[in-house]
């Protein structure tokens, strides 16, 4: 939990950090464009070798997360909703601050030095997760920096939420596309007419990711129900703000967060608050129940509606579970 002290003077209290699981399919598309580059290939889009299936980091999908939220943020409520990882920003600096924020804070007492470094590490570690969202969301190394926090046993955080690679649902074509431009760079190529370049596109191709929420590193970092209900939004709004001639039109069709809430809140609440917590079905047996096919089998896909998506879930046979379709692909 964030420490108490923390709280900015005169704000309203944070709500307490999430107690339900959850595990998120995400559906996308891209027309004509790059979704994520791979560096190691001259910036052609990411494309599993063996498959043929094309690919988006993990680490791409939250970027479009913090840009949102960067954007967006909402009114405060006792907690920060600043980026750490953002062009510009020097994590060391940042750490240095927080650690001099919080210095005040440590309490002269008789104890041993590693006691009062351990108690002054977890009240840098907490103003972190209260200053950023996506310390709080994603997790962070944080001891890099701080002099307190090197060798802390509170230096590594562990968000609540990861993401899978994206990958797509069939092999893609990757196009080489030769562009002009009527103005050069340099002074000695002022003769030239125009310059040339390429860039690389995907034609069409759909793609999942999945998330992964746990509440019980929530505790840890303090991330709520605002918190998660800001990455929702953040979630079906992904593309919607990061629009570039690179990437193309890039769609999010489905956004289905599968909730576990527990199966005995009417007979047994503590038992049920612990199946919320842990979970009352395999996330790949819920993912599952979402069935992905091209309408035509074995032909080149253009567009969304070239495919099938039929969902099979049934809280019947996952009880305890429930399916919230934040992006319907279907409407």
């Amino acid at each position: 939990m964030i420490h108490p002290m923390l709280l900015a003077k005169g704000s309203r209290p944070m709500s307490d950090p999430i107690a339900h699981r959850h595990d998120i399919l995400i559906l996308f598309e891209v027309t004509n464009g790059n979704p994520n580059g791979d560096p190691d290939a001259g910036n052609q889009p990411r494309v599993d070798a063996v498959s043929g299936r094309g690919l988006v980091s993990d680490v791409c999908l939250k970027r479009k997360v913090r840009n949102y939220v960067d954007l967006f943020p909402p009114a405060a409520n006792g907690k920060g909703f600043d980026i750490l990882i953002k062009q510009g920003n020097i994590l060391n600096r940042k750490q240095e601050e927080a650690e001099t924020k919080t210095k005040e804070q440590v309490k002269e007492k008789e104890k041993e030095k590693a006691k009062v470094k351990d108690e002054h590490g977890k009240l840098i570690k907490d103003w972190l997760c209260n200053q950023y969202f996506d310390i709080r969301t994603f997790g962070q190394v944080i001891s890099t920096g701080s002099e307190v926090m090197k060798g802390s046993p509170h230096g590594q955080i562990r968000g609540p939420i990861q993401f899978s690679f994206g990958r797509s649902y069939d092999p893609i074509s990757t196009q080489e596309i030769t562009i002009t431009r009527c103005a050069v760079t340099k002074e000695e190529d002022a003769a030239k007419e125009r310059t040339m370049g390429q860039k690389y596109i995907v034609p069409y191709g759909l793609y999942s990711a999945k998330c992964y929420v746990s509440p019980a590193f929530a505790q840890n970092t303090g991330f709520d129900q605002v918190d998660y209900d800001l990455f929702i939004e953040a979630l079906t709004h992904l593309f919607d703000h990061d629009r570039s001639a690179a990437r193309g039109d890039m769609v999010v069709r489905a956004v289905l967060d599968f909730e576990h809430v527990g199966k005995q809140a009417g007979t047994n609440p503590g038992q049920s608050k612990r199946e919320a917590m842990l979970g009352c079905a395999h996330a790949h047996e819920l993912f599952e129940s979402v069935k992905v096919s091209l309408k035509a089998p074995g032909t080149m896909p253009q567009q969304f509606d070239d495919y099938n998506v039929n969902i099979t879930f049934d809280e019947a046979k996952f009880p305890g579970v429930k399916l919230h379709r934040r992006v319907d692909p279907k409407r």
